[in-house]
């Protein structure tokens, strides 16, 4: 047995890739695994780039799954302009929401999206904040837009950005770390997948601008199997005391571009919280007095 055993996961993207790979280790090791994909092979078919599909794909795992779920794994996503606004942010957003209910039936329930070292770039602002808004036709808007002048590569980043963006404002809210839901992010740098090899990797030239872009000192491409291993422990019972963070499972290319800087300032309070925490220092030192 392993702590997987037993457990319901729904598991986007499993037609390729980390889904894929995801997918296969978590039913190997005794999980009910809910595949959602747009093959045959996938127990839940349907488009998530759009209103409908979406609504499909819920009703689909309601029907495979009423009982509820362990835990949710939202892998699917693309690289492609329109569809990566539709898939890799709206469609993740609208089935964490749909789904949080599900989640929250279960005992150890656990929620994690993949992201990309590709967030540790500078994205498109305009695009960030029609996604954080929740304004899907202004941020396929500003998408057609960057792709008119030339700057459609940017979309993809701009999207998981937003993502872990979403994910750390929603992540310690009531409804989900005050439901006892962990939600975390897993950002894979570059690995060897069938869409790697089709863009990223395609290119020689393109394959040595990444080396310096995205450097990955253990690796480039890296293997696909870590970072389902990553995403696999996150759903388990024994990560319940750790939400709301983008764990990078890049080989080593968030420390090769940022080193130490986000260890180099600490936390800055907000006066509301200074002030609670200044007034609960002296009640502590009035009472030690008493």
């Amino acid at each position: 047995m392993t702590q997987h055993t037993g457990r319901t996961y729904v598991v986007t993207g499993t037609d390729s890739g980390i889904g894929a790979a995801l997918a296969a280790r978590l039913a190997d090791d005794g999980a009910r695994v809910v595949r959602c994909g747009i093959t045959e092979a996938a127990d839940v078919r349907a488009d998530l780039t759009t209103t409908a599909g979406r609504a499909s794909a819920i009703e689909q795992v309601r029907e495979l799954a009423p009982d509820g779920l362990d835990g949710v794994a939202f892998v699917a996503g693309s690289p492609e302009g329109r569809v990566a606004v539709g898939l890799n942010y709206f469609g993740t957003v609208a089935l964490l929401t749909a789904l949080r209910a599900d989640l929250a039936r279960r005992p150890a329930p656990r929620a994690v999206v993949v992201s990309s070292a590709s967030s540790l770039s500078a994205g498109e602002a305009d695009l960030v904040d029609a996604c954080l808004a929740g304004d899907e036709p202004r941020a396929l808007a500003v998408a057609d837009r960057m792709a008119a002048r030339g700057r459609g590569g940017v979309v993809y980043r701009s999207t998981k950005i937003a993502l872990n963006r979403w994910l750390r404002r929603t992540a310690v809210r009531d409804e989900w770390a005050g439901a006892g839901i962990p939600l975390n992010a897993v950002a894979p740098g570059i690995v060897e997948t069938g869409t790697a090899r089709r863009t990223l990797l395609a290119d020689p030239a393109s394959a040595r601008v990444l080396r310096d872009a995205l450097p990955q000192p253990l690796g480039l491409p890296g293997p696909v199997e870590p970072v389902a291993a990553t995403i696999a422990w996150l759903l388990t019972p024994d990560a319940g005391f750790i939400t709301g963070q983008v764990i990078f499972a890049d080989g080593g290319a968030e420390v090769s571009l940022r080193g130490e800087a986000p260890f180099t300032a600490g936390v800055r309070y907000g006066p509301a919280r200074l002030a609670r925490m200044i007034a609960w220092t002296v009640v502590g030192r009035l009472r030690t007095r008493t």
